[in-house]
């Protein structure tokens, strides 16, 4: 893939650990958006380092956190269940698998689980709970899983060309890779411009539309089957908005614009996160 064609899109600032602005270049053929400059894999550790990086953590210091617990507990059951529906129970891989409650889940529900989590924090913790994750892909032989599945990860991936060909080698020829990533085409990612919280320069890389997955993934001779909406990320994302740009989370405000986001999403599908179903091309 190419990324030398791109153009000035929004100059965004991260709000969570430096407050250094970053430029988004729009690369209008796949339709997405870059981070520029993108951290050194040197530099990028310290970009990650707050106690506000949720899914590295189980907190329930706040209300904010406890209201993300209960509904990650919500959510790891839905996303069980799609997988369920569309593959049989056998070996997954979980890249960025986080605290492990996902994987643990799945595990309780007769899947044989492996997880990838580069935050030692976060590993530390899915230890406690009797899941040990590998180091690296590379470890990995090839065609070992039914499925794969992406949460939130792709986007922090540095190489992205190089993510989407080992996300095919490890895939067995009719498994089913499941990525979720955020979408700036939502409208809660317009209506709240450089503060939309999910994207969270430097740390995402890349900022995708369905447009862009479809491409990056074909190139691979991979294929989109299938798109799903994450309904309960609009909130998630709009609270988080809130508080970058009013210093306060206005939890009132935030739930008007998650579910107008969601209610205008019906009509164009572009929700503020979507789950792509990927399959190796026929």
């Amino acid at each position: 893939m190419n990324f030398s064609k791109t153009i000035p899109f929004l100059s965004v600032k991260d709000h969570s650990v430096s407050g250094e602005t970053f430029e988004l270049l729009c690369h209008e053929e796949y339709d997405m958006l870059i981070t520029n400059p993108q951290p050194s894999l040197e530099n990028l550790p310290r970009y990650y380092e707050t106690e506000d990086y949720i899914s590295h953590t189980d907190g329930k210091r706040t209300l904010f956190e406890k209201l993300y617990q209960f509904v990650k507990n919500i959510a790891l059951k839905r996303k069980l269940k799609l997988i369920n529906s569309l593959s049989e129970t056998g070996t997954l891989l979980d890249i960025g698998a986080g605290t492990g409650d996902f994987l643990l889940y799945c595990k309780n529900n007769g899947w044989n689980v492996t997880g990838i989590e580069p935050s030692q924090k976060a590993s530390l913790i899915a230890n406690k709970k009797g899941l040990d994750y590998e180091t690296s892909l590379s470890n990995l032989k090839d065609n070992s899983f039914d499925v794969i599945t992406m949460w939130h990860v792709l986007e922090h991936v540095p190489d992205l060309d190089n993510q989407i060909k080992e996300l095919k080698r490890l895939l067995k020829p009719n498994g089913t890779l499941f990525v979720a990533v955020p979408n700036f085409k939502s409208y809660d990612a317009k209506y709240y411009g450089k503060f939309w919280a999910a994207f969270d320069v430097p740390i995402h890389f890349w900022h995708f539309s369905k447009t862009a997955i479809k491409k990056l993934f074909f190139e691979q001779n991979m294929i989109l089957t299938k798109v799903e909406p994450m309904k309960f990320d609009s909130y998630y994302v709009a609270l988080l908005s809130e508080k970058y740009k009013t210093g306060k989370m206005n939890f009132v405000n935030a739930l008007a614009i998650g579910a107008i986001s969601n209610w205008k999403a019906n009509k164009n599908l572009e929700f503020s996160s979507l789950i792509y179903v990927i399959k190796h091309k026929n």
